[in-house]
């Protein structure tokens, strides 16, 4: 299979109220467990999510999904000013994974922050996935938060996302299950 012709026939669009349930439905099977779907729920419900966005094929099936939650800098200074976010969850379903997919609903949201202001995100991932996609550990390594190591890396979006660090963060309250 063209993987390529596969991510080249997909529409990556904002979510709807409508896609809930179907966006649950691929968190719980890309997690394989229902963790995900549930901080997914409350983050939604809650007020902090700053963006969602799912790849949609050609007969109007969700394929993917990603959503971005606001993060709190606790810094006084210039760093308190930064606009800043968090990936969590990107789910793609099980039998798309690998195909190109997930890079593109995250490169597609990241052009959106980055269009709406955003400065920095944060992610809790694979180390060796998402510092494709230009997240670095090092640049995470200047955020104190409840997170560390690894797997807890940042991507600047601005010139102040690199320049007005470090900082200390609070994450959406949903996060507390899992620190």
């Amino acid at each position: 299979m063209n993987h390529n012709a596969l991510v080249d026939d997909l529409v990556i669009r904002d979510v709807q109220p409508s896609d809930e349930a179907c966006v649950r439905d691929v968190t719980v099977a890309a997690f394989a467990q229902e963790e995900e779907a549930g901080l997914l729920h409350r983050l939604r419900h809650c007020g902090a999510l700053v963006l969602e966005k799912v790849a949609v094929n050609d007969e109007g099936k969700i394929q993917g999904h990603v959503a971005f939650s606001r993060v709190t800098p606790r810094a006084t200074g210039r760093g308190q000013a930064l606009k800043v976010s968090c990936l969590a969850p990107a789910s793609v379903w099980p039998h798309f994974q690998r195909q190109g997919i997930g890079s593109a609903l995250i490169k597609a949201a990241l052009d959106d922050l980055r269009s709406a202001g955003e400065d920095l995100v944060l992610v809790l991932g694979s180390p060796t996935y998402f510092p494709e996609l230009g997240f670095s550990s090092e640049l995470a390594r200047k955020i104190k938060g409840p997170y560390a190591g690894n797997a807890f890396m940042a991507l600047a979006l601005s010139k102040a996302g690199e320049r007005d660090l470090p900082i200390e963060v609070a994450f959406a309250t949903p996060f507390e299950a899992f620190e």
